[in-house]
């Protein structure tokens, strides 16, 4: 059994026992001679298994009784994971949402910018605290220093725009849209470099703001039908005209039906129905 937590007497009856059952042991096997460790470990085990079985001289049963009776019910299933031992540090998150620890640097959510936090590391985890409450882990990097591991969901909505924007996510963007937008977003990422390509790409993204997915699709369509060189700025006008004929349209139609209900008198009030 543990000796208890500052009861330093248990200490001599804890290590009492440990001589006892090292001197058993080693004593019965002095004159033993192995030739290889299993032999001897099994020799151990079987000792052991003697000495746990052997009846106490002051007190009825054994030490296997005992543990089995009074001890085996409170054991508790080992953790998935051995221990790993570990070192605590502090650290301030920079503007940019980066703690630098040992020379490298790891994300934490931006809402922490500025604030002090814990830093737990061990040989392949680093693990942020704030307030006792963890708030960010990663992987521990090692290597060639000022690396950066970055966690997406820890950035802010504009920043995680800017890196997601890239062609492979144009071309998926395109593809919610219509065939006719695919083929404008291609031929914008096949006729520009990329850096030129991207920002004409954030203009035209912009659109979907103000237009329906539709309105975009039908747009594009008449876009590449007018023109061999499709540029953002004449599918702009295209996207204006149409929106100024559809209101237009709406106030020609809500006059008609404003005139459908206007005031009239039949015959029966000119007189027209006397007989």
């Amino acid at each position: 059994m543990p000796s208890r937590v500052r009861k330093p007497r248990d200490k001599a009856s804890v290590e009492g026992t440990v001589g006892y059952i090292s001197r058993q042991i080693i004593a019965s096997l002095r004159n033993y001679q192995c030739f290889h460790i299993e032999d001897l470990n099994q020799r151990i085990h079987e000792k052991l298994e003697e000495i746990n079985t052997i009846d106490f001289q002051k007190r009825p049963g054994s030490r296997k009784k005992v543990f089995e009776e009074e001890e085996k019910s409170h054991l508790q299933q080992l953790p998935q994971t051995s221990y790993k031992l570990a070192e605590w540090k502090t650290a301030k998150v920079q503007l940019n949402y980066h703690i630098q620890v040992e020379r490298m640097y790891y994300s934490v959510p931006y809402d922490y910018v500025r604030e002090q936090v814990d830093v737990r590391l061990t040989t392949d985890l680093i693990e942020v605290y704030f307030k006792e409450t963890r708030i960010a882990s990663h992987k521990r990097l090692n290597g060639e220093v000022s690396q950066f591991s970055t966690n997406k969901d820890h950035m802010p909505d504009n920043h995680r725009l800017y890196l997601e924007h890239n062609p492979e996510n144009n071309r998926k963007w395109a593809e919610t849209i219509g065939p006719s937008m695919e083929q404008l977003v291609s031929h914008i990422l096949e006729t520009n470099a990329e850096k030129k390509a991207l920002n004409i790409l954030s203009a035209l993204r912009n659109l979907s703001n103000k237009h329906t997915r539709d309105e975009l699709e039908s747009a594009t369509h008449t876009l590449l039908e007018i023109l061999t060189n499709p540029t953002i700025p004449v599918l702009k006008g295209v996207l204006d005209r149409r929106k100024k004929r559809k209101q237009k349209s709406k106030i020609d139609n809500h006059q008609i039906n404003n005139n459908d209900h206007g005031f009239t008198r039949g015959a029966k009030y000119f007189g027209g129905d006397k007989k």
